[in-house]
């Protein structure tokens, strides 16, 4: 169903797993793009190792009676049936339009996601099971919990295709970076360049945290001006 899921490169992963969320907003801020953080998508246990991949999207449509049923759940379009889907090391990214008095997910469905190696869940909704939930390890970015099951309040209707979470437009294949700030969308035709400057990006404030932490004032150092820059060039020939 939709379009088939592509594997991330692993030099990009291990790149991305190393940049923040933060540095990632401004890095893409720089290249116009302002509406890349999701909103609503908070990290459900804190401290979370950061997680990258690319997304895998999953739609849920306000509930309509003779579709959101218990039975549902048993049909060849269901959520238990695009977790059959879910390739090793995606990002499972779930349109719940804010719903947040239904669960889209529990305990059991986030156990079989772990199992198929997915690399977490991101969603603008909330999962239910919590304590079962978080025992599965499998990391989890949302807006909360709820006890009532998705039907309650969402009729899922397919994986795959283009989804808005938390008033940002996703498109399979897209890369994901989240951890403790969030969960930032990266588009997949920029992910070269926005690696190669985000990867700058850390390198240039490591440097610039050494200078305030060896008493130097912000102006000039932050953003640097071009003495700064000199001596940041100079300390970064020596590190490469």
């Amino acid at each position: 169903m939709g379009i088939d899921p592509l594997p991330l490169d692993a030099a990009a992963a291990r790149a991305l797993s190393g940049v923040t969320t933060a540095t990632l907003t401004t890095v893409l801020l720089k290249k116009g793009l302002r509406n890349v953080w999701m909103r609503g998508s908070r990290v459900l246990r804190a401290g979370q190792s950061r997680v990258v991949g690319r997304a895998f999207t999953l739609r849920f449509v306000p509930a309509r009676e003779d579709l959101a049923t218990p039975e549902s759940w048993s049909a060849p379009i269901s959520t238990r049936a695009a977790i059959e889907q879910m390739p090793p090391a995606c990002l499972v990214v779930a349109d719940a339009m804010g719903v947040t008095d239904a669960g889209i997910f529990g305990d059991i469905l986030c156990a079989r996601m772990k199992k198929r190696g997915v690399a977490g869940l991101i969603t603008d909704g909330v999962v239910r099971d919590l304590a079962g939930v978080l025992g599965t390890d499998l990391p989890v970015w949302c807006s909360g919990v709820a006890a009532p099951a998705s039907v309650a309040g969402l009729t899922f209707v397919g994986w795959q295709e283009p989804i808005g979470c938390g008033g940002v437009a996703v498109i399979p294949n897209d890369v994901v970076v989240a951890d403790d700030d969030g969960a930032v969308l990266i588009p997949a035709a920029l992910l070269d360049e926005v690696i190669a400057a985000a990867v700058e990006q850390e390198r240039l404030e490591g440097w610039i945290m050494q200078q305030v932490e060896s008493g130097q004032p912000l102006p000039g150092l932050y953003p640097p001006n071009d003495a700064n820059k000199a001596a940041y060039q100079a300390w970064a020939s020596k590190q490469r």
